[in-house]
């Protein structure tokens, strides 16, 4: 797998459009009210473009409008990320130095990234040594033709299914249950979301959008439970009814937290022992991976496993940890006779020929980004239409999937730098994201009239007696026209009283 790297123009259009916002205020040209207003309006004009928006931006807003102001949604968010708050500053004190920690974990990743081609050459040759089977994937579609053909093979009717953002990536479960295969999820989190029909919130917490009041209403409806059921007994009905499917089928798909060179072997950690059932029940286990998984070697478990639990959860480590290196072998009892992994592309290719945002592939999927996100709190994980919500699928999906369709993401956040902060492997997010809206005006899909106002700004800026000369009255009129929509029905627009000049000048007189 070749690379090309592009060189990055260091000077970010955000950055010296307020950088020279700033400048402007100092000199007395333009009040902080009207700074405020421009960035509001910059984050409008790409989310709505004058002309052509897509059906996706449109959604987008439409949804968040709504979910917004959903007080039971936010009630049950708030309670549940409040839950994995509380947990999560218990799990760091385990740690002497969690700076160094990161540090650590951020350039092993880096360094992956950064020669990935030779750590999967290394992870494929090592795996075949094993005995198991390595299949490459460019794109969603041949990851799915190559699962169908493997279902084909090995007389395939029940599939059982651990928790994979992977396998939501290229919507397995539609393909197989179209090509007629019986599929279940066995993921707690998952199978609540599947029994009732939608799509995980959260990449880690499936079903953190649900109450227990709403989980148990779901069962009541599925499977004739009690309303009042308490999660305990929900487990264990739902423990009960699971191990009979893995049983009875007869292939097992999964994903993988990491993908270890040096020994050829996939890592998977998980907190319910299903991930353990469906890589060694079934006589077939598959292993769908996206190709910025890697990691050198497994000396480096012990540092990404912990960081992965930490801030994933809240644990110290989470309580079941896998390594499977290939099917049984001769002198084993258990496990799959056979075994398959398959390393999806899917765009990443495309990210890690952008510099420097190919520095999110080094993300390890613990989600805790979207917990501390005011945004994503805000508006919720379906919102935004992605398997990757919040900062990091911000991020990234533009380059999965186009700019043209999701680089609205990008100016989905207030660039406070809270994901930045909390990232287990340093990735500087809300640096990313104003990357990917240099990349979305540079590729035109910016709305034309902002330019246009930046144009007049930058003359009126320029001379002086403009500013001066202009009623307050008209100033007034011109910010009604051109940004109250922007700025929302919701808050009311700022206001001129009198120039800066003339409060300098009364102020200097008294």
């Amino acid at each position: 797998m070749k690379t090309f790297f592009k060189k990055s123009k260091t000077l970010i259009f955000y950055r010296s459009l307020f950088a020279s916002l700033k400048m402007s205020f100092y000199r007395g040209f333009i009040t902080e009210k009207l700074c405020c207003v421009i960035n509001q309006f910059s984050y409008f004009c790409v989310l709505n473009r004058a002309v052509g928006m897509s059906q996706l931006k449109h959604k987008f807003l439409s949804d968040s409008e709504q979910i917004a102001f959903d007080a039971k949604h936010r009630g049950v968010i708030k309670f549940n990320i409040g839950k994995y708050d509380q947990a999560v500053v218990r799990g760091k004190q385990q740690y002497f130095n969690l700076k160094l920690a990161r540090d650590r974990a951020a350039r092993i990743k880096r360094n992956v990234v950064n020669d990935l081609e030779k750590y999967l050459k290394e992870f494929e040759f090592n795996f075949q040594r094993n005995g198991g089977q390595l299949l490459w994937a460019n794109d969603e579609h041949e990851a799915i033709a190559m699962i169908l053909e493997l279902v084909k093979k090995h007389q395939v009717r029940k599939v059982v299914k651990s928790k994979s953002m992977v396998t939501e990536e290229i919507e397995l479960n539609h393909h197989l249950q179209a090509f007629g295969v019986e599929t279940l999820e066995t993921d707690l989190g998952e199978y609540i979301v599947q029994l009732a029909g939608e799509k995980p919130y959260h990449i880690v917490t499936p079903a953190m959008h649900k109450s227990k009041e709403d989980v148990a209403l779901l069962y009541h409806q599925k499977f004739g439970t009690s309303e009042e059921a308490s999660p305990e007994e929900i487990t264990q009905y739902t423990r009960l009814k699971l191990r009979e499917k893995f049983i009875q089928a007869d292939m097992g798909i999964t994903g993988a937290n990491f993908l270890v060179a040096d020994i050829g072997a996939i890592a998977l950690t998980e907190n319910e022992g299903n991930g353990v059932l469906t890589m060694s029940m079934p006589k077939v286990h598959v292993a769908i991976v996206g190709i910025e998984k890697v990691i050198p070697s497994i000396k480096d478990l012990d540092l990404f496993w912990s960081l992965l639990a930490t801030h994933g959860t809240g644990q110290q480590i989470t309580v079941y940890n896998s390594l499977v290196s290939g099917p049984r072998q001769a002198d084993e009892v258990d496990g799959p006779e056979n075994m398959y992994v398959i390393l999806l592309d899917n765009g990443r290719s495309n990210l890690l020929n952008q510099d420097p945002q190919k520095v999110a592939l080094s993300c390890i999927r613990c989600g805790a980004c979207l917990n501390v996100c005011p945004v994503y709190k805000a508006i919720g994980g379906y919102t935004y239409n992605t398997t990757y919500s919040g900062p990091i699928g911000a991020v990234i999906t533009p380059h999965l999937k186009g700019f043209a369709d999701y680089g609205h993401l990008s100016y989905a956040s207030t660039l406070c730098g809270r994901c930045t902060e909390e990232c287990p492997v340093n990735i500087p997010l809300h640096e990313m994201l104003l990357y990917n809206r240099r990349d979305t005006i540079k590729a035109g899909l910016g709305d034309p009239t902002f330019g246009k106002i930046m144009k007049a700004y930058k003359i009126a800026m320029g001379k002086r007696w403009i500013l001066e000369t202009i009623p307050v009255s008209f100033k007034n009129m011109g910010m009604e026209m051109l940004f109250k929509k922007a700025w929302g029905p919701r808050r009311q627009l700022p206001t001129f009283q009198t120039s800066f000049r003339s409060r300098w000048m009364q102020h200097h007189k008294s």
